[in-house]
């Protein structure tokens, strides 16, 4: 644990038992479990927090693949659509010069009749 052995544990456990004293000592352990143990739920609570956050930035990928593909789609159509709209207007612009010139010679041929 850090890098920390025994020997050094126990020189540490020494000096505190000499500063602090054998009344004090046990509370400053309660304190010291204590704060670990909140900094331990503290960073689970982090890292569960950073896996959510990594999770919602897959979905979002997701969605953005599909916002993508589904646009790409619409536009294809779209560009469909307009090719069909430019066929059906040229075909009919030439349905209409068709008739035209029948028209025309049927009225032609009434006059002369």
């Amino acid at each position: 644990m850090f890098g920390i052995g025994m020997p050094e544990m126990i020189l540490i456990a020494a000096v505190a038992l000499i500063v602090l004293g054998p009344k004090k000592l046990p509370e400053l352990a309660k304190s010291l479990g204590r704060a670990l143990r909140e900094f331990k739920k503290a960073t689970s609570e982090l890292k569960e927090s950073i896996n959510v956050d990594n999770e919602l930035t897959d979905v979002k990928k997701v969605f953005d693949e599909m916002n993508h593909d589904i646009k790409e789609a619409v536009d294809v159509n779209n560009i469909g659509f307009d090719d069909k709209d430019q066929k059906v207007s040229a075909s009919s612009n030439d349905k209409k010069s068709e008739k035209e010139p029948k028209e025309q010679e049927d009225k032609g041929s009434l006059k002369d009749d």
